[in-house]
């Protein structure tokens, strides 16, 4: 599986703080908000990844991480003009998905919660067609919704319903096999004039072939996109590694426990970060570990 981070779009959401930089570098309390999506992909067992974001974006993000090989991972980059819909990453993303199946994640996106690396791990190998996933939320009719038989299987897709039948929203995590190149081919631009990820979704679910896995209780989702969501992610990363210990989307960590890196590799990587905390925490990590 391929894994695909698009992390695109001007953050207009965001002005002015997002008026010189990108979006995806923004400080979700301890890390850059880009962190957080690659920290998902790494914990599928992804290790080939494109990340797609704006011409003025991809050459910080790539500075930032570089190729990859300091994490284990195989990290390329390609530019997205313009916002022109989710959906265009597969057209942009074709020739680095090859013959393989696809994970997409949107790089304003952040996941976390016990039992979740094992979530990602089934879905992944029991993929058959397009695997959404699935959170609660408390005003549907301001999200994609998808609605879901006692097998699990995606019975409808609505966009903001004015009367939902389900409060799962479709999150910006997206499983698909190699089909769905060819399906975001064949779609047409919306009235917006952008390639709409929903289409790609209900062409699955015309075939049958769409199911939607439930992030219950235990599992959090969070969209970085907004003043208070940037901030209440914050507050929530730092709530969690505070109080339980436990560090969320921490890259070097995760690339040392999924055998990406040896604890030689990752305490390199901590010491090479001075007398930050989190530089402090990899040292001790690795010698734990090692």
């Amino acid at each position: 599986m391929k894994g695909i981070v698009l992390a695109g779009g001007s953050g207009t959401r965001l002005f002015p703080l997002t008026l010189v930089t990108s979006k995806q570098l923004l400080a979700v309390y301890n890390k850059p908000m880009v962190y957080y999506p690659l920290s998902v992909l790494m914990l599928a067992g992804i290790r080939d990844i494109l990340i797609i974001s704006t011409p003025s974006a991809v050459p910080v993000i790539q500075s930032l991480l570089g190729d990859g090989s300091k994490l284990g991972l195989n990290l390329s980059y390609a530019v997205q003009d313009e916002p022109r819909g989710i959906a265009e990453a597969f057209l942009i993303g074709a020739g680095h998905i090859g013959d393989d199946s696809s994970a997409l994640i949107l790089g304003d996106n952040l996941f976390h919660g016990a039992g979740f690396p094992e979530l990602l791990r089934r879905s992944r190998e029991s993929l058959d067609g397009c695997t959404l996933f699935g959170y609660p939320v408390p005003d549907p009719e301001r999200y994609g919704i998808g609605e879901v038989d006692s097998g699990g299987m995606l019975v409808s897709i609505e966009e903001k319903p004015l009367c939902p039948r389900s409060d799962n929203a479709i999150t910006g995590l997206y499983f698909y096999d190699n089909e769905v190149v060819d399906i975001a081919r064949g779609i047409a631009p919306s009235a917006r004039g952008e390639l709409e990820i929903t289409d790609v979704n209900l062409e699955y679910l015309r075939q049958g072939r769409a199911r939607l896995i439930g992030l219950g209780r235990g599992c959090t989702w969070l969209d970085c996109g907004t003043y208070d969501s940037l901030l209440s992610a914050s507050q929530y990363v730092q709530a969690v590694e505070k109080h339980q210990g436990e560090r969320v989307a921490c890259l070097e960590e995760i690339a040392l426990r999924m055998g990406f890196i040896d604890a030689e590799a990752c305490y390199r990587l901590g010491a090479g970060m001075g007398q930050s905390n989190y530089g402090r925490y990899l040292t001790e990590i690795a010698y734990a570990l090692g």
